[in-house]
């Protein structure tokens, strides 16, 4: 019964995730043939280089359907802890999609502002243009906050990531939205502006992209969970009566779920029945806490 329930529990969570994911993708591919149209049409890099950005925002979606799948599969003989770190995979591919885009808007700001200050030219956008910049901005924005509602109440890294892609697209609409405006407005000796937001936009959604790796850098690299969470887990090992010197701690990430592994003593004079019992309702209490998906395994000793 409680392994069909939390079979249920992980076919809804599957389902949720696909539908925020496709409800983004389908949003991204419309901006995406928007803004092309419009950076075309209003003679505008920028918005092309915005339109590059969205069809970044469009791949991750597409990623995350293909791995949260793969994620979901329960163990099976080539995968003793189950496929969590696909999720974490996919949160990893992602943020380098950000670092690269980020990057590349970089670099293709830096490169027009050093036209600009040889003496060269750049050319003036149309308002269609910035018309694309101003939809993006509002359509990303409200993405990003039903993305990451949704990422948190499902406990998804790769959902949350790609809310994130959905405000660093925001960003970057809103550096574009600026340059387009500036350089409509003002005239020829202001078009530097767009090139200059870009550069801004562009630290921004490295800094994201940074964030997003390095927790998926340290647990593809078996990092500890923090402090505080190792010294909880030796409190509930404690709290039991018999139950004592918790050591070699062992713990780690697998997606979404912790992997712990401990060495507890147990009085020697106790049948195996007992101890098994007694081990039994220390896994129970840390799956309580820390989600049925934990994987724990108990080293029982005899106290000497």
């Amino acid at each position: 019964m409680e392994k069909q329930t939390l079979n249920k529990a992980d076919a809804s969570r599957e389902k949720g995730i696909y539908r925020v994911t496709i409800v983004g993708s389908v949003v991204n591919l419309l901006l995406l043939i928007f803004k092309f149209f419009a950076g075309i049409m209003g003679h505008s890099a920028a918005m092309l280089a915005d339109a590059v950005h969205s069809l970044s925002d469009f791949v991750t979606d597409v990623i995350v359907l293909i791995f949260v799948r793969i994620s979901s599969k329960p163990q099976d003989e080539d995968h003793d802890y189950g496929h969590g770190k696909f999720e974490t995979l996919a949160t990893a591919i992602i943020g380098i999609f950000l670092l690269v885009v980020g990057l590349g808007i970089f670099w293709n700001g830096a490169s027009s502002i050093y036209l600009f200050l040889q003496g060269g030219s750049l050319s003036e956008p149309g308002i269609l243009a910035l018309i694309a910049a101003l939809v993006s901005v509002v359509s990303k924005e409200i993405l990003y906050h039903y993305t990451v509602f949704k990422g948190k109440k499902l406990n998804s890294q790769a959902v949350v990531a790609n809310a994130w892609h959905h405000r660093s697209d925001a960003l970057s609409s809103i550096g574009t939205a600026i340059g387009i405006g500036g350089a409509i407005l003002l005239g020829n000796h202001w078009r530097v502006l767009d090139p200059a937001a870009a550069v801004i936009v562009s630290f921004f959604i490295v800094k994201v992209a940074i964030q997003l790796l390095i927790p998926c850098m340290e647990e593809l690299l078996e990092k500890s969970l923090p402090a505080d969470i190792e010294e909880e887990i030796q409190k509930i090992i404690l709290s039991f009566p018999g139950v004592s010197s918790p050591h070699h701690l062992r713990t780690r990430r697998i997606g979404n779920n912790y992997a712990i592994e401990v060495h507890v003593r147990m009085d020697g004079q106790i049948s195996l029945d007992e101890a098994h019992r007694m081990a039994t309702a220390v896994e129970d209490r840390l799956r309580e806490r820390f989600g049925r998906g934990t994987h724990i395994g108990i080293h029982v000793e005899p106290t000497k």
